[in-house]
């Protein structure tokens, strides 16, 4: 079924292009893509590959699958995910912010406990954690009082000037507008960080005082 997947090859590595429509299941898009990455295997390995998928039709743990399996199995150094645009009515309001401080900021005190998912059309700060297994998704975006160790995504509908800063920032999965990142197998800092995208990735670094007034 190779409707669903278009490939090219770019200046800097490849462009996979990938319509879940076209698929009944995550499984069946899998092995399309990797059957077909397979058969140029020896002229891949070690090039990056760009995705460009709505990320509303797949799940976390298909997407750490997926990274994992073209890594190891076709020899893909690096792998960027793009969201694809998709018209709907999924936030009200659909008003990308323009920097860090425009926009409703939703305060809660708690933490936010596996299982849980909280959503907001604007900036959220967290006076507690969010636990291992928890979703916290916003606009705006997102300020940790504590640490992060569950999934939160930024800039959710494509403001790439959103950030995600906590005092331990360990997230299962981070995502700002349509770029994602999970957290290094590295031992952990003991520092504030903030994460933000740059030069079109995303990168975290120690919070310094008025670093980050746009």
């Amino acid at each position: 079924m190779q409707d669903g997947i278009i490939i090219k090859g770019n200046g800097r590595g490849l462009v996979a292009e990938i319509d879940m429509n076209g698929y009944p299941d995550y499984s069946e898009m899998f092995n399309d893509l990797i059957g077909r990455l397979s058969k140029g295997k020896k002229f891949y390995k070690g090039i990056s590959l760009a995705i460009t998928i709505d990320l509303n039709m797949i799940t976390e743990k298909d997407l750490i699958h997926l990274q994992e399996n073209l890594k190891e199995k076709i020899g893909i150094s690096e792998i960027i995910l793009n969201a694809k645009e998709e018209k709907n009515n999924e936030i009200e309001n659909n008003k990308i912010f323009s920097g860090i401080y425009e926009g409703k900021t939703k305060f809660l005190r708690k933490t936010v406990r596996g299982g849980q998912c909280i959503s907001y059309n604007g900036n959220i700060v967290i006076i507690g954690d969010i636990n291992s297994g928890s979703e916290v998704k916003a606009t705006g975006n997102i300020i940790v009082l504590g640490s992060i160790k569950g999934t939160v995504f930024a800039g959710s509908n494509g403001n790439d000037k959103a950030i995600i800063a906590a005092f331990s920032l360990q997230p299962e999965i981070l995502k700002i507008a349509n770029r994602i990142a999970m957290s290094p197998d590295s031992e952990k800092p003991t520092y504030p960080e903030v994460a933000k995208i740059k030069d079109g990735m995303i990168t975290v670094e120690p919070y310094l005082a008025n670093k980050y007034i746009y």
